[in-house]
């Protein structure tokens, strides 16, 4: 971990040490987000349409992590972008409602 690996712009060494840092894990921050996560999910599920659910799925990536975009969805559904938006936007306002 302390052998030299090679060197920076300026000269200096660099060792396997100094480019393995691990990210400190908070487990009581990952708790709360992960209830955060749960509570978001049974908003969706209770308060949106099927069409609303699916285009904030899509939009904010929430099963398979990839974010679609506006113009992606309104191709898939075949409907305009300005008409994803505004049921984004509706759906965005009854969750935060929901979560208020």
């Amino acid at each position: 971990m302390y052998d030299p690996i090679g060197s920076d712009k300026e000269g200096n060494t660099i060792q396997l040490l100094d480019i393995c840092v691990a990210e400190e894990v908070d487990v009581i921050d990952r708790m709360e987000e992960q209830q955060k996560l749960a509570k978001l999910q049974n908003y969706i599920d209770k308060v949106l349409t099927k069409r609303e659910k699916e285009i904030i799925t899509l939009r904010y990536g929430l099963y398979d992590g990839r974010e679609v975009t506006q113009r992606e969805i309104a191709d898939r559904m075949h409907i305009s972008r300005s008409y994803v938006s505004r049921i984004e936007k509706k759906a965005l306002n009854k969750l935060k409602a929901a979560y208020a």
